[in-house]
């Protein structure tokens, strides 16, 4: 039995000292206020949610309103291979975006100048990469993690260039990983094609188990998020909700879910044709309808579905893809302003190079975003970033932030909508 301390965090304590929410300003406009250092920002639809490093927040937009304005304003060049995997992260008010390819390289670039500003190179294709979250909160350093077909995963510190740290363990080649959404990101979880998961202590490098079960490659893994605090039952060991969870998707065409106190199999959801490409948890603070009990997932048999973790049932089918859904998230955006309080658009990207937004609550499409052939060759991976723009308006003068959406191509290039 493996034992973590139990701790109940609030994600939007470390960014703010406080919020207040400021209702009827103008019609269909809901604004938080977030007060630190006498200074106030003004967010458009601005809910905190949890993520790495604690210094960010996505907005939830009307999907409408993204629809109507999405252009394609700028894009990242350099990779000559198809990009696995994208992440972002603030540091020091400096908005980085880091890229793993398959052209072996680990990019990382500042996304105001739209610059690379460092790039590490491997002996094998990149497969994941992940901003540290404990060294940021442990160590105030920026640092990359990424795995890699060689069977490894690296750490490397952005600012000098080095790489610090690996973890071997697995052998074939490490598919993906995932930071702990507790302790600080302190536990790392990796799924790779020796068929098994494991986890890791990043702070003392230490294997702590390999959980078995999967019949084939893993494809992808990943920790439950933390449920609110206003949560009474947030305790250790509640399914998909409380951070102690981890879900991994294989070849094997199964999800499985698993206590990480207890090491148990929990749950194995059975239905895609093909094996799993991606899997991703829902999330109570971002305001996904179903919470922490819903995880998506995407496959090989060009679908996408959503599984409920109470009932250990498939809820949802969404089908269109001509190609493996390559990657699925949980958007931060709203089908109508009712429905402030849920996230009801998903997404999935394909290698039918399309990006397909559906309302989680009908199964009804709501748009496709087409990629560009000939430059793209398939979408590979995606991520939503907070945008600082600077805006002027007859009713708001000023800094506002949008959302953006970034994807990583077939081909080589990333390209940011928003």
């Amino acid at each position: 039995m493996i034992f973590f301390k139990n701790e109940k965090q609030t994600s939007t304590q470390p960014v703010l000292d406080g919020f207040m929410i400021l209702t009827n300003l103008w019609p269909n406009m809901l604004c938080f206020f977030c007060f630190n250092s006498n200074q106030m920002f003004e967010y458009s639809f601005f809910i905190i949610t949890h993520y790495h490093n604690l210094t960010q927040a996505i907005s939830v937009f009307r999907f409408d309103t993204f629809h109507s304005s999405y252009k394609l304003p700028n894009g990242f060049h350099g990779h000559t291979g198809c990009v696995n995997s994208i992440d972002h992260s603030i540091f020091n008010s400096v908005q980085f975006l880091c890229s793993g390819s398959d052209d072996k390289t680990v990019r990382i670039w500042d996304i105001e100048t739209n610059k690379q500003i460092q790039s590490f190179t491997y002996s094998n294709n990149v497969c994941c990469v992940k901003f540290s979250p404990y060294h940021y909160h442990n160590h105030r350093r920026n640092v990359i993690c990424s795995s890699s077909i060689d069977k490894k995963i690296y750490f490397w510190d952005v600012k000098d260039n080095k790489q610090f740290q690996i973890f071997n363990g697995h052998t074939n080649s490490v598919n993906c990983i995932g930071f702990s959404s507790f302790n600080g990101g302190r536990y790392l979880c990796s799924g790779s094609g020796d068929c098994t998961i494991c986890l890791w202590d990043v702070e003392t490098s230490k294997t702590l188990h390999y959980f078995y079960g999967h019949g084939d490659s893993v494809s992808c893994a990943g920790f439950s998020p933390l449920q609110s605090n206003s949560n009474e039952n947030n305790s250790i060991g509640v399914i998909g909700g409380s951070g102690y969870t981890i879900c991994s998707g294989s070849r094997d065409k199964n999800i499985c879910v698993w206590d990480v106190e207890t090491t148990k199999k929990l749950l194995v959801f059975k239905g895609h044709a093909l094996g799993v490409k991606d899997i991703k948890y829902g999330s109570d603070e971002l305001g996904v309808s179903g919470g922490t009990n819903t995880i998506l997932s995407g496959s090989y048999d060009a679908s996408v579905r959503l599984w409920d973790v109470r009932s250990g049932q498939q809820i949802q089918l969404f089908e269109g893809h001509r190609g493996t859904v390559m990657c699925v998230e949980y958007s931060p955006f709203v089908v109508n302003n009712k429905e402030i309080g849920n996230s009801n658009v998903i997404c999935s990207g394909s290698l039918d190079n399309t990006i397909r937004f559906c309302d989680v609550r009908s199964d009804k499409r709501l748009s496709i975003l087409y990629g560009d052939y000939e430059e793209d060759w398939g979408i590979f991976c995606i991520k939503f970033l907070q945008l600082k723009k600077e805006k002027k308006s007859k009713r708001n003068n000023g800094r506002c932030c949008d959302i953006g959406m970034c994807y990583g191509s077939g081909k080589g290039p990333i390209h940011v909508w928003g």
